[in-house]
């Protein structure tokens, strides 16, 4: 028997865990198979960390009262519309504990991000999981009548975009918490922020990952009505961001216009390396992400691809699952990054 067998419970001896993507220790692989920003973060972060290192004897606020009232402010909600997370994925997770009990159901279109299973699994829920495109909220996740869906919009691996239209109809119908995650919605057009107050029993969850370039920082928000948050707060860790997070998330948030600028780099060379692989004979789906995934089937399918790549020193990412062992996911490095991929796939 394996040490640690039988001490732990029995449901989580039987879940998978969340695979993250590779993160190399060392050598010259050009990485884009984290949808990592190639570009960084505003100086004004180093500077606004540098400040606040010299106060780390002492515990940051509970709530990140700074930063909800920074996001308040550029976000256009109240304060208490605002909670912060260590990365979105805190406060998905928060979400699921203070909402579900065991056997309720968690549903969302696959494929789609996998931490969903992980987290609806740690809390016993019954995982409903409907296969779809990415682009449309499939009958079968409204009929499962769950208790906490996700939409996931961009949805990865895809980067397709669900309309907004689409998402208030089904927030209008569903008995439970609608979670809209947004991790990538500053690289496309649209966001549910903007339909947020019709819809009592919905969350926009963001992240500082992406497009504000701090996805070794770990921050993350949540948008929802006062009093559902009010509630999210009793099962939050009671210090969850750390004071050099806050003062971090401040600044950037002081500096919007490099996050925008640095999206309008990530956009135009999401266009174009879109059209040089399609021009050599890949399909490619159109995304509102910083990455594009790549149907690799006429190249004799995903595995392939990524092993020449990752033989020329480029890092993306493949998924050994049913539905997407066809295809690769690459995020949008610089132009420079770029230019090798498409060297290595005839682009």
């Amino acid at each position: 028997m394996a040490r640690g067998t039988g001490l732990v419970s029995s449901r989580v001896a039987a879940m998978h865990g969340y695979t993250p993507g590779e993160q190399p220790q060392a050598g010259r692989l050009i990485k884009l198979n984290t949808n990592e920003n190639p570009y960084p973060c505003s100086p004004l972060v180093a500077g606004a960390i540098a400040d606040e290192a010299r106060s780390l004897q002492l515990y940051p606020s509970p709530n990140a009262d700074a930063l909800r009232a920074k996001a308040a402010q550029v976000y256009r909600v109240a304060p208490e519309q605002v909670l912060v997370g260590n990365g979105s994925d805190e406060v998905l997770a928060m979400i699921l504990r203070a909402c579900v009990l065991d056997g309720d159901a968690v549903a969302y279109a696959v494929p789609t991000y996998s931490l969903y299973r992980t987290l609806a699994q740690s809390v016993g829920a019954r995982v409903v999981e409907i296969a779809a495109d990415g682009s449309a909220i499939p009958r079968g996740v409204a009929d499962a009548r769950a208790r906490v869906t996700f939409v996931c919009t961009p949805n990865s691996p895809t980067g397709r975009a669900i309309a907004l239209d689409a998402i208030a109809e089904f927030a209008r119908s569903a008995d439970g918490v609608v979670v809209v995650d947004e991790a990538y919605a500053d690289f496309g057009t649209a966001t549910a922020l903007t339909i947020l107050a019709d819809h009592p029993n919905m969350v926009v969850t963001r992240s500082f990952s992406k497009s504000f370039s701090l996805a070794g920082l770990r921050l993350g928000l949540a948008f929802g009505h006062a009093d559902f948050l009010a509630e999210l707060l009793k099962v939050k860790d009671s210090y969850n961001i750390s004071r050099l997070a806050i003062a971090a998330g401040v600044a950037a948030l002081d500096d919007y216009a490099w996050m925008q600028s640095n999206v309008s780099r990530v956009r135009a060379t999401r266009a174009r390396v879109t059209a040089r692989l399609r021009a050599a004979g890949f399909r490619v789906e159109d995304s509102s992400a910083n990455f594009v995934w790549v149907d690799c089937s006429s190249a004799g399918g995903g595995r392939p691809v990524y092993d020449k790549l990752r033989a020329a020193g480029v890092l993306v990412r493949y998924f050994d699952v049913e539905g997407l062992r066809g295809g690769i996911r690459a995020s949008i490095g610089t132009d420079e990054q770029m230019d090798v991929m498409l060297a290595v796939l005839g682009g």
